[in-house]
């Protein structure tokens, strides 16, 4: 059980479900500039990657009452994902395809980090 604005830090506006993805595909590779997302793996098992530009950390969501925040500004990416499994996600924003940043070295640059 969860709630959004006590135990998730932000109202969902939008959610999306991501499945059936191959073992070796790794799904993400972006952040947002204003967009928050919980992950939430509630079937089987996947890795996630997080990134705020100096550190970068991985996770495993392999139960439905494990959830994974990313604040705007956090790269992520999901990937080894078992053959079951199904990725929850819920977001702050609507789908806004300018909020995206595909570019690490762009997202590194407006992080403040150096190259």
């Amino acid at each position: 059980m969860g709630e959004f604005g006590r135990h998730v830090p932000f109202d969902a506006k939008r959610y999306f479900i991501v499945y059936q993805v191959p073992l070796v595909e790794v799904r993400g590779e972006h952040t947002h500039r204003d967009c928050h997302q919980f992950l939430v793996c509630v079937r089987g098992r996947m890795s996630v990657v997080g990134d705020d530009g100096r550190e970068r950390r991985e996770y495993v969501l392999d139960r439905p009452n494990l959830g994974f925040y990313m604040p705007p500004m956090t790269w992520g990416g999901q990937f080894d994902y078992s053959p079951d499994a199904v990725l929850l996600v819920f977001a702050s924003h609507a789908y806004d395809a300018g909020d995206y940043i595909r570019d690490y070295a762009e997202f590194r640059r407006l992080a403040g980090v150096s190259p």
